[in-house]
This record gives structure tokens, sequence and C-alpha cells, in this order.
């Protein structure tokens, strides 16, 4: 708890003490700073540093870059290991666990202990980890790094601990389970092959038990050699020779038989007992040509022979497909009997694995289904059908089906949204699928007790949207909309499309969601929005088209007018040439300059058509084309259902659209805004002799800093990994898809280049005012262009605008990035040492008045609707639009809304005089309201109605709004509200009316906020800023005091920052690759209440009993029960293997699942478990160390033995 009191006396007074700083915006950071106000505050703030710690909670998606699959087939769970050393553990719906090797080095193969919750991994570093899948978090609980030899392949037989490793070399080691430890057992390649052979076998690729003989080691090397060693008598029973290099193998059931995959695309079946040649030889795609020879055919890379009890046996292979058909798909091929299918995969396949009813390889196997693991799917195939359909996956495994360009989050929604989104979705569902239970249904879930409805939108680049069920830690797709079908489909090679050469012209930028009222809007690549409206009904619709030409003239010299001193809004309506900004276009309006003159990217459909329920386009707002120009991307958008106003702004200006009489209400540049209080300096400069096109500009601009600098990440979702030096290649990405960067944005930031001409503005002369404009030239329009002004920035959710995109790259490449304005001296863009110095991000801020020597392109860079007070002499609260700039300006523009229902339908909403507000360090990113109580004050909604329901006489359609007055939560009308502003480097609370600054924290200094956003835990507000470095932090509010700062995530990629974004109740989540998204929180009780809320892997089942062999089978099959390992592998036997090969790590023993436990008894037991294992641990390297000095003590007492029977019959004088 901790009260504000301050007191205004008529002096500019400091707070008693001296402790909090002086007024002014320039305090140091991490300090808050009070200012005086004109009338008491007493905020009762509750949360403190306790309420709060991050950790991870879940991961969605399909695990990126996909290496390994394993099943365990009783406790019927599944694991997939990835290039970057992650392990994605799957169980029923609900069971979804995501681990990550502390290393970082691919996964190569995985091994499930089968019904001991035990999983063992191996890594391209050459260690093996032995994971505890008992708890909710896995854990490492020993590991074996290997020093002298690299592996290749291992096997774990089934109800053994011993585990088979082959390395690179061709030796096999042993490597007990329960110790971690080799054991002395070494079969070495030399003794496993003929003495005779001259050559190296190659690595091992291949292990497995004989079925009919579990002491009988079958060792399949690459070069083609088979050998079969019997582990008792430590010799070999027989060699196999062959020309073909060998992929995998696998045994019939019996024993009697095995399989081998070859590279020519051939399958080779093989007698145990005959082993001179293979009694046959398959080529199942290899066709005889006309000449008799085969074609020729690609490697089958593994090939599995599984036998079924009323059937044929089955043979499945992937690869194998001939070299003749260009352009066929992976395929996967299932023989059963005579019947040969081919299953063509969008994707190569990575690995696969069937499914069989039983653990014990000597048993029937009786398949039931195969995994197959893709590269960018996952996808099982029910074998008990002879069509083999797929069965529907209930993982969310299609997040990328689309590139993802931009996400939302949003906790505590509506509880009706969800289900009514859903019904609506599942009209649309493919059909088709298998009709038996997913197979992968192991582990527990349950709800649990703090849930709340959650709901994730993914923007994708074609265009499509997808709300996602995210309640309690799952992830389920509920509707999917496809904003493509809005517009006719771009024509290329003609027309607008040929200048375009989009890939992804309909790519999402940004969206914004009202959960109460179902107003839903979607900002595009093409400088379009469209506004959707919700229904349970479908309709005849046509969609209303409005173009907005927000565009500077180029080289446009403007005289003052007479009222150069009044507002410089327009009269709604008035369409006379205003002098400070355009006005807006009616729809169809074309102009005889030319082909790219006043014309959008896309052409909207203008038929009726038949829509579904669900979301219905309403409104298409459109930026024109002007001079040849490409109209910028947007940058900002917000919308006030309550109030029927649509607000979006870009790096040229903002408009203001009333999309209920479908009129555009305001279209001015952001110069414009200020009026006669514009805090900057704006010079004159004149018009360039060569006229350049400045999204060109910004190309070349951004092409020398890549050419220089070394790009260092991917700009293609394909090659997302890959590292590109070459500055042609640069292009050739570039010019792909607007998605084709991480950086899917727009060409705005406080600190990078601009990217059209901007209108400089110089002081009030005696003369008044002259505002010069300047004009690049008219090249054709190419998505390279689009591409360069994404990269410079990055976009944030509806109401945030981007960060800095130049600051962005400094702090990953340690660089001087882009400069700040133009350089007008030579036609291309140049750097030097002086414009790097002059540009540094760390420009003044303060409330003097800034100058900007060079042209300035100030964007919109966030937007918010709310009741507020447009003058500081306003009694009541008033409909305003809150206005942040990327030079850290906010502007207040006071609205005029008819509120009566028949009046807001006809009459105009009127715009009054704005004002800039206060200044902040960087791109204001967030506004948000409290009222004097520091309760947060909610925007106003229209709840929602469906337009398209039948009409009931009785009761008439009407509006129904819900306000938030700032008064409304207060005794006595005209107290006012706090106002909370961050931006990229500070954050500030202002009093309203009076607009006096309360408090200031200076929030970063080194780096610069990517995200913020104010949002509800624990009852009470809170903000919560992501940055550039990594840290993730909270302030209190409204005193700003810092709560949280971590050190969480550096800034790599940015992926995460065009996707992080926090949401209520304490959560977030990002794009941590391009297929899986990650949530995180920041809540202390939700940490606490984890373990309740993820599932359990393990679950106690008893392990099937083997089948009755009989008493033949038993006594001619061999005595495989009979096999005692230990007695072989154990140290007694088999000695200690070399210290130098192999060393042993301890890992943590479940800490991990210890520090996030619930506390109390639980935790209690957690910590004894873990102080066991550190004991034994310690017993055991006692025990170790005993034993070497009772070996040393041998010896030593040998050599003294022998040394007194050598000296015992000599005399002294022959010493």
């Amino acid at each position: 708890m901790k009260k504000f009191r301050k007191v205004l006396d008529g002096l500019t007074t400091s707070s008693p003490g001296g402790t909090m700083g002086s007024p002014s915006c320039g305090s140091a950071a991490g300090t808050p700073t009070a200012a005086p106000t004109p009338k008491d505050i007493d905020v009762q703030e509750t949360l403190v540093s306790e309420n709060f710690q991050l950790c991870k909670t879940v991961r969605h998606g399909f695990t990126y870059q996909p290496t390994a699959l394993a099943f365990d087939p009783v406790q019927k769970i599944l694991a997939i290991g990835s290039r970057s050393g992650g392990v994605r553990i799957l169980g029923r719906p609900g069971v979804d666990c995501y681990c990550q090797h502390e290393s970082g080095a691919a996964v190569l193969q995985l091994q499930f202990l089968i019904n001991e919750g035990a999983l063992v991994t191996a890594c391209a570093d050459d260690t093996l980890h032995l994971w505890n899948l008992r708890q909710r978090r896995p854990a490492v609980l020993h590991s074996l790094k290997f020093n002298r030899e690299r592996i290749t392949f291992c096997h774990l037989p089934f109800q053994s601990k011993w585990l088979y490793v082959g390395t690179e070399r061709g030796n096999t080691h042993i490597v007990n389970i329960e110790s971690f430890i080799l054991s002395g057992y070494v079969i070495m390649w030399n003794k496993a092959i003929e003495l005779s052979t001259k050559t190296h076998p190659g690595p091992v690729v291949h292990l497995s038990d004989s079925p009919k003989d579990e002491g009988k080691l079958l060792i399949g090397f690459e070069g083609g050699t088979i050998v079969q060693w019997d582990l008792r008598a430590k010799k070999a029973d027989f060699r196999i020779y062959y020309d073909e290099a060998i992929h995998s193998v696998s045994w019939h059931h019996e024993g009697k038989q095995f399989m081998c995959s070859h590279s020519d695309g051939s399958l080779t079946l093989w007698n145990p007992r005959n082993t001179t040649k293979p009694f046959q030889v398959t080529f199942p795609h290899g066709k005889i040509q006309k000449d008799g020879r085969k074609e020729s055919c690609k490697p089958i890379l593994k090939v599995e022979y599984k036998t079924s009890r009323n059937s044929e046996p089955f043979v499945i292979f992937s690869g194998g497909l001939s070299y003749d058909k260009a352009g066929r798909r992976p395929a996967l091929t299932i023989m059963h009997g005579k019947a040969i299918t081919v299953l063509e995969m969008d994707y190569p396949i990575v690995e696969f694995m069937v499914l069989c009813d039983t653990p014990y390889i000597n048993e029937i196997q009786e398949p039931y289904a195969v995994v197959v693991l893709l590269e960018k799917d996952l996808i099982v195939v029910d074998l008990t059908q002879s069509n083999f359909p797929v069965f529907e996956n209930p993982y969310p495994m299609d997040i990328h089906e689309s590139p993802v360009t931009c996400t939302a989050y949003f906790a505590d929604c509506p509880p009706d949204i969800i289900p009514i989104l859903y019904s609506i979705g599942a009209k649309h569902k493919k059909t088709g699928y298998s009709q038996k239970e997913w197979p992968i249904a192991g582990g527990t879930w349950t709800l649990g007790s703090h849930t709340y409805p959650e709901i994730i939108i993914t923007g994708h680049a074609d265009g499509s949207i997808k709300f996602w069920d995210a309640s309690a830690f799952t992830l389920q797709m509920l509707y999917k909309l496809k904003t493509s079908k809005v517009f006719e489909k771009p024509k290329l090679g003609e027309g607008r499309g040929a200048d375009l050469g989009e890939e992804d012209p309909f790519a999402v930028q940004m969206v914004s969601w009202c959960p109460h009222s179902r107003i839903f809007c979607v900002v595009g690549i093409s400088a379009h929005i469209i506004l959707y409206r919700f229904s349970k009904y479908d309709a005849n619709t046509q969609t209303v088209s409005l173009e907005v030409r927000l565009q500077c003239e180029p080289e446009d010299i403007i005289t003052p007018s007479e009222n150069e001193n009044n507002p410089c809004f327009s009269e709604p309506g008035s369409h006379s040439p205003q002098p400070h900004h355009q006005n807006p276009v009616s729809p169809g309006s074309r102009t005889p300059d030319g082909a790219k003159d006043s014309t959008p990217f896309l052409k909207v459909k203008d038929k009726m058509v038949r829509v579904p329920p669900g979301y219905q386009s309403d409104l298409v707002i459109q930026l024109l084309w002007v001079d040849g120009e490409p109209p910028q991307q947007i940058t900002s958008l917000d919308i006030n259902s309550a109030y029927g106003l649509l607000a979006f702004g870009n790096c040229n200006g903002l408009a203001v659209v009333d999309y209920i009489q479908k009129t555009v209400i305001l279209c001015i540049s952001t110069v414009d805004l200020y009026g006669a209080t514009d805090p900057y300096q704006r010079l004159t400069r004149s018009p360039r002799r060569n006229r350049q096109s400045t999204s060109e500009h910004c190309m070349r601009g951004l092409s020398n800093f890549y050419s220089d600098s070394k790009k260092r990440i991917r700009t293609s979702y394909q090659s997302l990994t890959e590292l590109t030096d070459n500055q042609q290649s640069i292009d050739m990405e570039r010019s792909k898809s607007p998605t084709s960067d991480h950086v899917n944005g727009h060409c705005t930031s406080p600190t990078s280049q601009p990217c059209s001409a901007g209108k400089p503005r110089i002081p009030m002369g005696p003369e008044g005012p002259r505002l010069t404009r300047r004009g690049p030239g008219r090249p054709p329009f190419r998505k390279a262009q689009s591409a360069a002004c994404m990269e410079i920035s990055l976009p944030v959710s509806h109401t945030e605008g981007h960060a800095s995109r130049r600051a962005m790259l400094q702090q990953l490449h340690g660089v001087t990035m882009y400069s700040h304005d133009e350089h007008h001296s030579t036609a291309s863009y140049c750097w030097n040492e002086r414009e790097s110095r002059e540009n540094s991000f760390s420009r003044s801020r303060s409330s003097s008045v800034s100058s900007i020597d060079r042209d300035t392109k100030e964007a919109i860079t966030t937007l918010q609707f709310g009741e507020s007070y447009g003058r500081k002499s306003d009694a009541l609260p008033t409909p305003c639009l809150w206005v942040g700039t990327s030079l850290g300006v906010v502007i207040l523009i006071p609205l005029s809304i008819p509120m009566d229902h028949e009046e807001r339908l006809e009459d105009p909403v009127t715009v009054g005089p704005s004002g800039a507000v206060q200044m902040l360090k960087g791109s204001v990113l967030r506004f948000a309201f409290l009222d004097c109580n520091g309760a947060l004050i909610q925007s106003p909604y229209e709840i929602w109605r469906d337009q398209n329901a039948p009409e009931d006489p009785d009761r008439p359609r009407r509006r129904k709004l819900v306000h938030f007055s700032p008064s409304s939560s207060q005794d006595a009308f005209g107290e006012g509200h706090l106002t909370v502003v961050c931006s990229e480097r500070q954050a500030k609370v202002f009093l309203m009316p009076s607009q006096s600054c309360l408090f200031v924290h200076n929030i970063t200094e080194s780096s610069f906020v990517l995200r913020a956003d104010v949002v509800s835990l624990c009852n009470s507000v809170c903000l919560a800023c992501f940055c550039a470095n990594g840290h993730v932090m909270t302030l209190s509010l409204p005193s700003l005091r810092p709560l949280m700062d971590v050190n969480y995530l550096p800034l790599t990629d940015m992926r995460i920052a065009r996707t992080f974004c926090f949401t209520n109740e304490g959560q977030a989540l990002y794009l941590s690759s391009p297929t899986e998204i990650q949530r995180i929180t920041y809540s202390q009780e939700m940490c606490d209440n984890l373990q309740e809320m993820l599932g359990e892997l393990f679950t106690p089942i008893e392990t099937p009993e083997a089948q009755n062999r009989g008493f033949l089978k038993g006594f001619f099959g061999g005595n495989a029960h009979t096999f005692d390992r230990e007695e072989l592998f154990g140290e007694a036997a088999a000695g200690k293997a070399s210290r130098s090969l192999a060393q042993h790590i301890p890992g943590q023993g479940g800490v991990e699942g210890m520090k996030v436990a619930a506390s109390g008894v639980v935790g209690d037991l957690a910590r004894a478990r873990v102080a066991l294992d550190e004991r034994g641990q310690r017993l055991g390297e006692l025990e170790e160390r005993t034993t070497l000095m009772m070996t040393s003590a041998e010896t030593f007492s040998k050599h003294a033995h022998e040394l007194m029977l050598k000296c015992k019959d000599k005399k002294w004088y022959q010493f």
C-alpha cells in the first residue's frame, strides 16, 4: 500500500524530502518523478513485487524443423525432437509438454523407456540424456557425453536397462540406463567384420535384437555390411556383404527373416540361415524400361515390416520413387499383400513410425496406424481401413498454414463468444477423416480451477484470420476468416497487378477486435482496412468501399490563406481546397493524370454476394496512389463501436471514418494536426532537382545498410534460418512477399528514414508561414519497395503503432543504422559519420522547441478513442481521440457525436481543434485511462445486435451503448481522470483536464520498448513493457514504481518483436518460431497454480503380459527368455569402460519441477526427493572414491610384497 498526496499551493515545488526529484520530464532512469497537481490524489496501490514472477507456461503449434520421432505403445504418448534441441511430448488433447536441451544441439534420436515414464535423447553434440517424465515439467536425470566417438544410432530393447549405442567409427557401446555409465563390453568394428575385409564398413545405422533370441544383436553398417553378433560368445554368427548402402532394417516377428532398405530404391529380404544372397529383391517403384533396364530410383530411407493376424503383412516405407518423374511429391508407400498404395505428402518426410498393439517384438504386431512426421505437419494414417484415411489432428498443428504476420491476445472474454464462434466454424470443417478415436491418447488432463475464456487471433500472409480458443492452456481453432474474398483476384501481368507484383497482397498487418460489440477490423499490407460485423445468419450483401487520399502533394508551394490562424480542420462534408490537408475523395473518383493516380491497390467486388454466417464485410477503406506514388502502409488503427468511428494513420497523416454513415470525416497530415502549437521548427528547403521515388529511396537506403552490415536474420519464411550477405539475394528475397522478412510493418519510425516527402514548416514570420512541398519521381511501384518499408519498423497491435527499427537493428548489430532524415545532396542515399552522429537515437525530447533541420515525416503510431476532456476548461468528459506520433507528441482531438439514434444516422460527426498535450521520449506506443481511484476506465462500446436478424415490430432495433465515463465511479462530476502514456523510452501519467504531469518514469536508456500494455492483474492494474534487450518489466499505476524487471528473452529475431503481446491476468505470448506460439505468465499466482493446470504425461498402467508361446515354439525358438544382460554387461563380467571415452554428467533430478511445485506438502516432498537424489549421488561418488583407494592400496601392497621378496636374501653390501 502506498498513498500519494500532493498539494498545489501556488508554487512549483517538489515533494517533501526531495526524494521524488524534479517535475521535469528528464528524470533519471528508474526514478519516478512527482509534479504538483491542482487537486488531492488519494490512490491505494495493491500490487507489490511479490505479485510477479515470469515463467513459460505452454507452447502451441507444430515443432519447428523436426528431426526425430518416438512412441510409447503402452503409455500412448508421442515425442518429437527438433533441430534446435527441443522435445515436444504429446498425449491426449490438453497433454502437451515442451522440453529444451540446454546445449541447443539437434536431437538425432528418441527412445522411450516403454511404460517407465522416461525418455532417452541422443543429440548432435554426442550426448545422451535421460528425461524423467513422471513429473509435469520433465527434467534431465543423467547425461553421458561421448568424447572420442560420434553417436549415429541407439536401440533400447523392451524391458531392458541396457542401451545399445552405435557410433560413426562402427563400434557399438552399451550404457546402463539406471546409472548412465558405460559398460566395459564393447563390440569393435574390426571384430565384427572379417579380418580379410580391406575397407571400413561405415557408421552403424541399425541395431536390433533378434526376435528369436535376445542374445543375438543385428548390426547394420552404412556401407552394406550386416552382422549378427552373439553377445554371449562374443563373436559373429553371420556376416552379409551387399553392394548397396543400407538405410534401415526391420525384422519379421518370428525372427526367421528381415528386410533391408537400400540407397538404390530396392528392398531385400534375407534369411538368417542362408546369408549368401537375399532370397527376394524388389524395386517397388522401379519399372522395367524398353531396353530391359530398371528405372533408377531414389533411396528408401526407412522400411517397417509388420505382421497381421488376419491379413497379409504390411511393408511400409518412405522414398524409393523413380528419378524420372520430376515434380513428384514425397510419398509414403504402403504394401499390403499385392496392393500398393502411395500416399503423397505436401512436405518432405522426416520420419515415420508404425503403431502396433503389442510392445513385444516377437509377437504378431497388428499395426493399426502409422504416424508420419513431415517437415511442416504431423499426420496419422488409419491402417485398419482399406482406403487408409487420416485421423483428424486434435492439436493446433496448422498455425503456420500460411505464415503468421500478426497476433492478438484477449483474456477474460465474454463467455458467450467462444461457443458461438465454434458453432459457426464447425460448419466449415473438412470431412473424410477416420471415424476412430485419435490413437495418441496418453496422459491425463483436467480443467483447472483458474480458467477463464481466452482467445488468440492470428493474421496470416494469405489474408486469412484465425480465431483460437486458448482457454486453460489449450489451443483449438474456432473460426477462420478469409479477407481475400472481399476483393477480386489481382491479375498478374495486367494493369496494377503487373506493377504491384505482390505474392501476398492480402497479408494481414494488424487487427482490432471488440469482443463486446463483435466489431472486427483488419489492416492489410496493401494499405487497406476491412471492417466486419458478426451475424448468425447468412445474407446477400454488397460491401461499401471508401477511397481515401492520404498523401502529400508533390512540389506544391502553399501560400497562407486569409484564415491561416483558424483551426486547420475543415467542416464536415466540405470539399473546398484546404492548405494543410487533403480532402476525402469520394468512392470511385479518378483523375485524368494517369492510371496510377487516385487508384487503390486492390479492386473490391462490386456485385451482390451471398455470405455465410460469421463475420461479414461491411466496409472497405483503401488508400489511393497519388501521382504515381503508392500509399504508405497503415501504422495505427483504433475503432470504437459506441462512437461508430474508425481512425487510422500512417507516415503521411491521420484519417477518421464514420463507418455508420460510410463517410470520411477527417483526413489531415500529421503536421497540420498541431495547428499553431507545433513544438518543432521545420525549415524549408528548395525542391530537389533529381526527383526520385521516396519508396525507392527507402529501399535503396535499406539495401545499402544490409550490404554494409551483412544481414543476419532470414528474410524468407521458407529459409528462415539462413544468412544472406549477397545484395542481389536480399533484393530477390524482398521481392517475394511482404512476409518475407521477420518485420512486417510500415515505413515509419522516429529514427528511421522517411518513406515519402513531407511538408516543412517554418515559424511565423512577418509575411506568414510559407510551406514548401517536395515531390519524388514516379517509378513503377515494386514489391521490393513494400518489403523495404516493412523492414524499417515494427508493427504492434491495433492501438499501438510500431517501435524503432533503426534502434532495433542497432541493438542486433551494434552499428549506427538509419538516418532520421533524408540526405539530398546526391540522388543516391549516402551514409557518413556526420549524419550518423547528428541523427543518433538519443535526441532531445525536452519541452523546449526542437529543431528539425531536414525534411521529417512524423508518423501516427497509436490511436485511442475514449471519454476525456478536450480542453483544460471542460467540466465534463466528451468523446475524444488521443493521437500519438513517432516524435513522441501526444495530441488530443475532441469529437462531437450525436447521441440520439436517429440523429446519429443522419447528422454528421464534427471535429474540434486539436493541440499538443505532452511530449515523451521516443514513439508513443500506448494510451490508457484511470479514474482518480486508480481503476481502469474501459472504452465505451455498443452491445452486439445482429443486423441480419428478422425484424421484430414490437421491439425496434436500436443501438444500446455502454459508457464508462471517468465521473461514473466518482462522487461528483468534474473530478477528472488520469491518462497513462507509454513511449519507447518513457512512461507518464497526466491528470485531466489540467493536463499536468503527475509521474514520469524513464523505462530504459540503453534500449527501447517494443510493446507496452496496461493490463489487469489481481484486481488492480499495471503497465507491462517488453524491451528490445529482452527485459520484461511491470510498473505500478499511477505511481510508475518498478515492480518487476526480468531479463527474459534477448531479442535475436524480429519475429518476436512483431508478435509479442500482453493481455490481462498476467499472460503474454509471442511467436517463438515460424510454426510455434509460446505463452508466458508474469503472475506469481499463475506460476503457483501452473502444476495444477498442466497435463500429466505419465499414467500408471500395468504392462501387458507376453503371449504364451507354447511348448514347441519355446523349445525350438531358442532360449530368448533366459538371456541375462546383467551377467554379460555388468561391471563384474565386463569391467569398466575407459574414463576418457565418455563423461557422466548428473542432471537436475527434477529441480525444475520442484521450483514450480505448489508450496506445502507437495513442495516438501519434492525437496526431500531431490535431497535424497543428491545424497545418493554423493554416496555413489564416495563409493567410487573408496573403490579407487582400495585398488590403489592393493597395488601398493603388491609392489611392496614383490620388493620384499626381491630383497629378502640380499646382504647389506649388495644394495
